[in-house]
């Protein structure tokens, strides 16, 4: 419901006095609408961006080809001075995750409404000034300040919000169909540090874990009543995340325990499956990023 209500927020502020009233605050709120009914899509299962990968049709295609790829276009996204470049990542990412890689819409908006609520909140900040008199194409009088919008301020707006959800769409589409050894391999090919990949690989395996952990608290809660009302629901919540937080520790002792039990001395070493690079991808990551890098030169 946040995400819907910035959504329409930020869609309304940056095209304020660019669309007439009659037909922006509409699509603004159908917009919100639509992502909020979305949102609301209820799993009977934690759905974690693991599953999403394992499961994927793009699970197949050379990881070292995905990374680079993805991390090119990031580059360019970055780098680029037109906001063609970034709405074109976020449509194609979209493209690819839900029709290529066979997840669902509900999912991978799921997954990415997190950042985009980052990424909004930085967006309704930099369009807003606080001036001592009403200027630009928007005032909204505050506490004896006002709060303006400039076109310029949209236009910059405009490019810093694609420039970034077109790079996350890049981050989101390589974690939802490459699993984390794959990336671990092609980190290990491209000679990271050790230590950095296998604090890598357990910071990002322990934060499931304790989803699933809080996930199963809550549920207990619910069952007894915990959140019955507000004084119940903060005692509950308190005992949640102090039980949460023993349970880590005890997770992360067993953890060490074991790896140590299997004679670890740096180094997660996973089993490996050759994966070739067929001609077809490679025309089709190179058709991409041409295109991209096409459309920042406009």
């Amino acid at each position: 419901m946040i995400t819907a209500a910035l959504t329409a927020a930020f869609i309304w502020s940056l095209n304020y006095g660019k669309i007439p009233q009659p037909y922006l605050l509409p699509a603004c709120v159908a917009a919100g609408i639509t992502l909020a009914l979305i949102r609301r899509h209820k799993y009977t299962q934690i759905i974690t961006i693991d599953v999403l990968a394992q499961s994927s049709r793009l699970r197949r295609i050379n990881p070292t080809l995905k990374f680079w790829t993805l991390l090119t276009l990031m580059t360019i996204t970055i780098a680029s001075g037109t906001v063609y470049t970034g709405l074109f990542l976020i449509a194609a990412m979209l493209v690819l995750a839900v029709l290529a890689g066979g997840a669902k819409i509900h999912q991978y908006i799921n997954i990415i409404a997190l950042p985009l609520t980052f990424v909004l909140i930085g967006g309704l900040a930099l369009l807003y000034e606080i001036s001592p008199e009403p200027t630009g194409i928007l005032s909204i009088k505050i506490f004896g300040a006002w709060l303006t919008i400039s076109e310029k301020a949209q236009s910059q707006t405009a490019l810093t919000i694609s420039r970034a959800f077109g790079a996350v769409s890049c981050l989101n589409l390589l974690s939802i169909t490459t699993p984390m050894p794959d990336i671990i391999a092609v980190l290990h090919r491209a000679r990271c540090p050790e230590i950095i990949v296998d604090l890598m690989y357990l910071i990002y395996r322990y934060i499931f874990i304790l989803l699933t952990l809080h996930h199963e608290m809550r549920n207990a809660a619910k069952s007894r009543l915990g959140f019955k009302n507000y004084r119940t629901s903060l005692r509950a919540t308190g005992k949640i995340y102090a039980n949460l937080l023993a349970r880590s520790y005890q997770y992360a002792s067993k953890n060490f325990d074991a790896m140590e039990s299997r004679c670890y001395d740096t180094g997660i070493k996973f089993l490996q499956h050759p994966q070739k690079t067929t001609h077809t991808q490679i025309i089709a990551s190179s058709a991409l990023i041409l295109t991209t890098l096409y459309l920042s030169m406009r």
